[in-house]
């Protein structure tokens, strides 16, 4: 494929109006990506009239699950956003967990991140930046994390049993 004025020229219109080489390719037909921007590099367009912006997409729906009826039926129903809304009762115990004091070591000092050792919890307390940044420094007894700790980082399974629950009641009804 050859660079005619016209293409040249339209390749500079689209750069100015702030498209992309992907947009300007497609546009053009029959040339890459990477052959718009090398063309671009030789002719010096290098400024913008506006910065390239990629395409907004709407958001993805979560798809239905079609549902079994007692009659043997199968209703789909239409894809709804899902929102969902904070569980009460675990922001506030989050909260009270994250408040926890970091354990003061032999010498009365929170661990850091140089008295740090693999059987204490390594939880961060605090902004990094900040000098009285610390670590939990409590006995690590689930993974790197102590007991309390451990109930924020590790959540529960709920998709897998509620998956579990369907399946068994889908079987209950055929069987």
């Amino acid at each position: 494929m050859a660079w005619t004025e016209d293409r040249v020229e339209v390749l500079k219109k689209l750069w100015a109006e702030g498209h992309s080489a992907s947009q300007i390719a497609k546009e053009l037909g029959g040339v890459t990506r990477n052959a718009v921007i090398g063309k671009v590099h030789r002719l010096g367009l290098s400024g913008r009239a506006t910065p390239s912006r990629p395409v907004k997409r709407p958001p993805r729906l979560a798809r239905p699950k079609p549902r079994v009826q007692p009659d043997g039926s199968v209703i789909t129903p239409k894809p709804q956003r899902v929102v969902a809304e904070p569980d009460l009762k675990q922001v506030e115990k989050t909260a009270m967990l994250t408040t926890l004091p970091p354990q003061p070591l032999a010498d009365g000092e929170a661990a850091t991140i140089l008295t740090l050792r693999d059987s204490m919890c390594k939880w961060p307390i605090g902004d990094p930046a900040d000098p009285k940044f610390a670590f939990c420094g409590r006995k690590a007894t689930c993974g790197p994390y102590c007991a309390e700790h451990a109930k924020i980082a590790f959540q529960p399974a709920k998709k897998r049993e509620k998956k579990k629950a369907d399946y068994d009641y889908v079987r209950k009804i055929a069987g």
